[in-house]
């Protein structure tokens, strides 16, 4: 690992997700040596400190002088320009219920609460502000904005900010930030359409704009960044772009927006997804075939749109799906036996809906409580729709285009292959999933 690797990997990397990459980076302790930290060690600690005053002269001054025309010492130019940056915004600050400010005095930034400290990879090796953790802090002011203050600060890797009372939106210049790569702003008061620095910041891997009041469509470009984590859900946004499939992501939440019209069929490209939420928007539409291709896919969760259709045969393809939930939607039609007996499936909720058959492992399934069905159109099964409410449904003409490719299995040689039995699929002991999306879910969490 280079020195510059090992500068990033001593910060806060996914730790809402529980991420503990392995960390290295030098300190020096209070007595000159050279201390080596790694892992959370690393990240918990306030790294640096301003530098001692001069001895005092052997001849004391004719005249004292007054505090206030001592100059302040620093340790170096970088933290003296930090310093008066952070003194500036400290003063939008008119509400701070859990104290940050009173911390925030003297000239060793280093020491003060949110902000964290390391040394530079490159050069002289300055100590430099590189971390900035306002989770929690609850600010609040009149005139509380992120501007002049989170651009300013030119050498910070991480941001976070959850749970403030930021207004305004993304300050322009914050892509030029050299070294910024995790970006938390969730549950603020931000607005506008989606901010372009925010796109711009190609260095980004990490990015959390969930619980604000941002609106109008997602950009294309947001899904060419090398992001692992995408969160903008509980927004006001209204379109997705056609080439959601380019995102690098890992994990990407779009839950609780306004989006409308159909999945783009692109999301079969998004080969790295392995958490995706759309759930709570007005998504219309049959489900494209293609989401059979996100083989590492654990958790796809649909539930609360308008889409209809049958269940694509392609779903079978799913083979590490853990939590699949099409519930509170128009579906209908058969629940395919080759879903149900997903080798990993865990919960399979399909209630409010309008199934109207399913066969001996789905009903295993449900002996087991694994798959929920409630509310649909299953004869002889306990808590369906009403005759006349399926009936009134199916008096209307459904059909999906392309009918004939959501029959289409893309893994048929991997499904033979595997041999999935009736001995194996039912012994096969089914750990709890730990779906690290659902946390976003609430403006605090993850």
């Amino acid at each position: 690992m280079g020195a510059f690797s090992c500068f990033f990997a001593s910060l806060l990397l996914f730790t809402s997700l529980n991420f503990h990459p392995g960390l290295c980076w030098e300190a020096e302790d209070g007595g000159g040596d050279v201390v080596t930290r790694t892992g959370r060690e690393a990240t918990e600690m306030l790294v640096g400190g301003g530098g001692a005053p001069p001895a005092p002269s052997s001849l004391p001054p004719s005249e004292p002088l007054h505090p206030q025309q001592a100059k302040p010492i620093f340790e170096n130019a970088l933290l003296q320009r930090d310093y008066f940056t952070i003194q500036r915004f400290a003063k939008r600050i008119q509400s701070d219920p859990q104290g940050y400010k009173k911390t925030w005095v003297g000239t060793n930034i280093c020491k003060y609460r949110g902000f964290t400290c390391e040394r530079l990879p490159y050069g002289a090796r300055l100590n430099a502000l590189a971390a900035v953790d306002f989770n929690g802090a609850n600010f609040d002011g009149p005139n509380l904005r992120l501007d002049d203050f989170l651009e300013k600060l030119n050498e910070t890797a991480i941001f976070h900010a959850n749970s403030n009372n930021f207004k305004g939106t993304v300050p322009q210049n914050v892509s030029k930030l050299p070294y910024l790569y995790e970006l938390d702003l969730s549950n603020n008061k931000l607005s506008g359409v989606f901010p372009t620095e925010v796109v711009k910041s190609t260095k980004l891997t990490f990015v959390d704009l969930r619980f604000n009041n941002f609106r109008g469509g997602v950009p294309g470009t947001a899904f060419n960044l090398d992001v692992d984590v995408f969160f903008i859900n509980n927004n006001g946004f209204t379109t997705l772009p056609r080439n959601i499939g380019s995102t690098a992501a890992l994990f990407l939440t779009f839950a609780n927006n306004k989006f409308s019209g159909t999945i783009p069929s692109s999301i079969g490209s998004a080969r790295n997804l392995r958490e995706i939420l759309f759930l709570g928007n007005n998504l219309s539409g049959c489900l494209p075939h293609q989401i059979g291709f996100l083989n590492k896919s654990t958790v796809f969760d649909v539930s609360g749109n308008n889409l209809t259709g049958p269940i694509p045969q392609s779903f079978a393809c799913l083979l590490k799906m853990e939590l699949l939930n099409l519930a509170s939607n128009q579906f209908y039609g058969r629940v395919p036996e080759i879903v149900c007996r997903l080798p990993n499936i865990a919960r399979l909720t399909l209630a409010n809906n309008y199934f109207t058959q399913v066969g001996p492992y789905c009903r295993r399934l449900i002996n087991l409580g694994k798959l929920d069905i409630r509310n649909n159109c299953v004869s002889g099964l306990p808590a369906q729709r009403s005759g006349a409410e399926c009936a009134a449904f199916f008096s209307q003409r459904r059909r999906c285009t392309n009918e004939r490719l959501m029959r289409r299995i893309p893994c048929q040689r991997t499904l033979m292959s595997l041999n999935i039995t009736d001995t194996n699929w039912e012994e096969k002991e089914h750990i709890g999933p730990v779906a690290a999306t659902y946390g976003t879910l609430v403006p605090h969490g993850p």
